[in-house]
């Protein structure tokens, strides 16, 4: 479980969030979605040390994040999977060794034992043929895989998405969202998922966090939302289904 407690952060003394508090549990999906500038993904950037907020607390299992020893942070890092927005697969390195970067960086695994672990990890997203290939030579789906494999070779507990279906089209969107899916379940991960992806929501969240200016505007079931009175959330909605 990750609890979230009074998150805030301003840059040049402009509010981007002003109090953000959740609550999420394992084996479950989380979708946070918000107009660009709402302070969604520096929610989730605060949430995984890529900004230090100005206050508030980040706990994962009953640690505080933000309060503890170095060394106690990275055990939590082990634990913790993130998908970038286009993948940020490294072009030097083959598809295999992107894979095995976390657990050269994290953990003290020989190199017989990584190749395994990344073998897995491609097998499991469909990519079990491309290892010695390099990221161009993939395309954007197998490039978000691959990206994906690279987030679970280290058994994640906490998995972090950033807009993974963005610049896909229908059918491979469709097919990265049913793998989420299966590997929260697979895994009983805490599964925050950053998206405008209207059609991801509806396929796969168990709950949607809805942002506006740096502060939650609502919270509920996609069921729930497709019913909501919340004028900006319906008009987000109605946008996103007419784009589509």
């Amino acid at each position: 479980m990750i609890i979230v407690e009074n998150l805030s952060k301003s840059f040049n003394g402009r509010a981007v969030i002003k109090s953000f508090s959740h609550r999420f549990p394992e084996d479950r999906i989380t979708f946070i979605i918000g107009a660009r500038g709402s302070g969604k993904t520096t929610i989730v950037k605060c949430m995984v040390g890529l900004l230090r907020p100005d206050g508030g607390k980040v706990i994962y299992d009953g640690v505080d994040f933000y309060m503890v020893s170095r060394k106690k942070r990275m055990e939590i890092y082990r634990n913790m999977g993130f998908v970038f927005q286009g993948g940020a697969l490294f072009d030097s390195l083959t598809v295999e060794e992107n894979v095995m970067f976390p657990l050269k960086v994290l953990t003290d695994m020989g190199i017989k034992e990584m190749k395994e672990r990344a073998r897995w990890a491609l097998e499991r997203v469909g990519l079990a043929d491309v290892g010695s290939k390099f990221p161009s030579e993939l395309s954007g789906g197998m490039r978000k895989r691959a990206a994906i494999a690279r987030g679970i070779v280290t058994n994640p507990r906490y998995f972090f998405f950033d807009e993974p279906t963005s610049g896909l089209d229908p059918d491979t969107s469709r097919k990265i969202d049913a793998l989420i899916k299966e590997l929260t379940t697979e895994l009983k991960t805490s599964t925050i998922v950053i998206s405008h992806d209207i059609r991801s929501v509806l396929e796969i969240a168990d709950e949607v966090i809805f942002i506006s200016k740096g502060e939650i505007e609502w919270v509920g079931t996609p069921q729930e939302m497709l019913q909501t009175d919340n004028l900006l959330l319906r008009g987000m909605i109605a946008n996103a289904l007419v784009a589509s």
